[in-house]
């Protein structure tokens, strides 16, 4: 986990100095390149970030190009001001666009994480949908990803509750964070609360219940081991929908 921390803390710096180096390379240019292909420069800037680093990163990204565009880009130049509505139009849009490319290149980053290169993550996911499709009742899977996440995330213990949302307990969400009170907390920094923490399963759309899981105090499961888990409940959730139906 190391290893994407300090990728993430390189992103930012990224973020914040590559958009003012380009800008300064191409302003000896700017008379003979039109200001939308400088823009679409950004925006390649902006995907580069993003896809090595985060949100945050491709965010900030988006915000620079945007800024250092105005002030060597557009008229009157070496100032914060557009006088063209043209200009005023591209800026917004290479906003707009950067921001939006690098929330897609971010999702990206994190689907890539779980391209899974564990092959034990794989067996189990494997596992899963093996057992998912072949038994008549949803328990046996219930019962094997009760076990599966209990060694995932190391935890102290793990129980399915069927069809209830008693309670406001932490939330393991789809995207392998984890969300109390509102906010999103670190985990990657401080772990999982010390405290039960729910894993929705659903189906088709339908709620059919969650896994409440014992997080072991200490314990810092990857964001990987976090995504496996929300895939297995996901096909807990499609063995429900599936008995359901029958």
């Amino acid at each position: 986990m190391p290893r994407y921390l300090d990728r993430d803390r390189i992103a930012i710096l990224a973020a914040l100095i590559l958009p003012l180096a380009v800008s300064l390379a191409f302003v000896p240019f700017r008379a003979s390149h039109q200001n939308t292909n400088v823009a679409l420069i950004m925006v390649v800037i902006v995907v580069a970030v993003a896809a090595n680093g985060h949100r945050l990163a491709g965010a900030l990204t988006a915000v620079s190009a945007a800024v250092w565009f105005d002030f060597f880009f557009t008229q009157p130049y070496q100032r914060f001001a557009i006088s063209k509505a043209a200009d005023i139009q591209t800026a917004l849009l290479l906003l707009v666009v950067g921001v939006a490319v690098s929330q897609l290149a971010a999702r990206a980053r994190r689907l890539r994480l779980i391209a899974i290169t564990d092959a034990n993550y794989l067996a189990q996911i494997h596992a899963t949908a093996e057992l998912a499709e072949s038994s008549k009742s949803a328990d046996p899977v219930i019962a094997l990803v009760t076990n599966q996440l209990t060694g995932l995330l190391g935890l102290r213990g793990c129980r399915f509750e069927y069809g209830t949302l008693i309670g406001h307990p932490p939330r393991l969400e789809q995207d392998g964070s984890v969300v109390w009170d509102r906010k999103r907390l670190d985990v990657d920094r401080v772990g999982l609360p010390d405290r039960e923490i729910e894993l929705r399963t659903i189906g088709n759309g339908h709620f059919y219940g969650r896994f409440m899981l014992d997080p072991t105090p200490g314990n810092i499961p990857s964001l990987q081991a976090r995504l496996v888990a929300v895939i297995l409940a996901d096909q807990v959730g499609a063995a429900l929908d599936t008995a359901g139906n029958r």
